[in-house]
């Protein structure tokens, strides 16, 4: 395979993707040309919402070919378009051969939640200290616990009495904190997404790691929980304010993450219709939000 590498202004970005997507790219990536320096450009999204820009002031654009020629013509093509004038070719360059799943592997080490608990990809051995492991590999959806808003979940779950709780896990993916709930003692666990891939995924892991759940879309959560909880991100969290508090027994808990510490006081306002949310542990700039209903 061969890479294409430009280099666009902003304005340009969007008509540059779609063409070169036209010009039969397997990939295209954007990246902020002056990353690590100090005229970098932090941009901030969240799924399902518009991204704040198309690209950066100085946007480094890499197409993936499958073949050299491929990538020469599109490079001809895209230098003939006006939208282009402001733009250029840095080169085409093969793309060195990997051991991918190698590769893949070794980004993957054993992450301890508490010194007890840990998640282990199944190319590793357990560290001798864990008594309990979820067993998870990278996959088709969100969760392997290498993001601190996974972490902090499982560290509430690990640090808490779960014991015979009845638990909703909403906004599943991986199915990841419905796992660590069901090691520590829960039973009657629904684990819900809207997405069908990351169903499926709850369904393997569970399997994988020997635990009972059920998973489904969102209309599998049904009646109340003593745990509910949702690792999604602040825009959605807002919004389902009124139904995850709906689900959450009296006298149950209601664990919310995927929150940056500065939209800490959003949250609080959007759930205080319903519940009082206070900030129960903080990791790399997210913090985990809970209330006890």
């Amino acid at each position: 395979m061969f890479e294409l590498r430009l280099m666009c202004p902003e304005d340009s970005v969007e008509a540059v993707c779609e063409a070169l997507d036209a010009l039969d790219a397997l990939s295209v990536s954007v990246e902020d040309a002056d990353a690590q320096t100090d005229a970098e450009q932090a941009l901030f999204g969240e799924p399902g919402m518009p991204p704040p820009k198309e690209g950066w002031k100085r946007s480094r654009i890499v197409a993936l070919f499958a073949e050299e020629a491929t990538a020469k013509d599109a490079s001809r093509l895209l230098a003939l378009q006006d939208f282009f004038a402001d733009s250029q070719v840095l080169g085409i360059q093969p793309v060195a051969d990997q051991d991918w799943v190698r590769l893949t592997q070794s980004q993957f080490a054993p992450v301890e939640i508490t010194p007890e608990f840990w998640i282990v990809p199944t190319w590793h051995e357990p560290p001798e200290q864990a008594k309990q492991v979820i067993r998870l590999d990278p996959g088709l959806a969100f969760g392997t616990g290498t993001h601190p808003t996974t972490r902090m979940c499982l560290r509430w779950i690990a640090t808490h009495d779960v014991a015979n709780q009845r638990v909703l896990d909403y906004g599943c993916g991986s199915g990841i904190l419905a796992i660590g709930a069901a090691l520590h003692g829960a039973n009657n666990i629904d684990a819900v997404d809207i997405d069908d891939a990351a169903v499926t995924a709850t369904v393997l892991n569970a399997d994988a790691n020997n635990v009972r759940l059920n998973a489904g879309l969102p209309d599998k959560a049904t009646g109340q929980y003593q745990i509910v909880l949702a690792n999604i991100l602040a825009t959605p969290l807002k919004v389902l304010a009124p139904l995850l508090r709906s689900h959450v027994a009296a006298g149950g808990n209601l664990v919310l993450a995927g929150i940056l510490e500065r939209q800490a006081q959003e949250l609080k306002d959007a759930y205080a219709p319903y519940c009082t949310l206070e900030v129960s542990d903080v990791e790399d700039g997210w913090i985990l939000m809970t209330a006890h209903c």
